[in-house]
């Protein structure tokens, strides 16, 4: 996005309080950002103690967000956003106190929903095997468990 531009200390702070102050961020995106710009590694990290510091940035607030955006919105899994979190840098414990706040009602809601709407997707599909197949394979990719899968799946075709 800025590639070639540098900033001096002060307006990379202005800069990044405004992204801040827009859209939650992680620590190690904004050093990306930083390095791109051109910023020492004193500078950068002066930068993102302010920025913690004035309460502009916050990776368990990042977690926070993310994982519910991910969840209510994209209908992700657990798995696929652990991962993305992991290389965003973001510790253990804040990945799991993101997940503190969903609740199983919307995210095995979510879980279900897209089965019913593979399913429908596969109508032609003759061998339940090969259309159970494509499901979890789907599934696996939006990021759930094989076993939450299982159990979803068993529970519907026996209701």
């Amino acid at each position: 996005m800025h590639q070639g531009v540098s900033y001096s200390f002060s307006e990379a702070k202005t800069k990044l309080e405004a992204l801040c102050a827009y859209q939650e961020r992680c620590a190690y995106e904004l050093d990306q950002r930083m390095i791109k710009w051109g910023l020492s590694g004193e500078d950068r990290s002066a930068l993102l103690a302010h920025l913690q510091k004035y309460n502009f940035l916050s990776d368990e607030r990042f977690a926070e967000a993310y994982a519910s955006g991910k969840v209510s919105i994209k209908r992700w899994g657990r798995v696929r956003i652990t991962r993305e979190l992991k290389l965003r840098k973001i510790s253990d414990d804040s990945i799991r106190k993101a997940f503190e706040g969903i609740s199983d009602e919307l995210y095995f809601g979510n879980l279900k929903h897209l089965i019913s709407l593979k399913m429908a997707s596969l109508e032609k599909e003759k061998s339940e095997y090969i259309r159970t197949g494509k499901v979890v394979r789907f599934l696996q990719t939006k990021g759930y468990d094989f076993h939450e899968i299982q159990g979803v799946i068993k529970t519907s075709l026996t209701d």
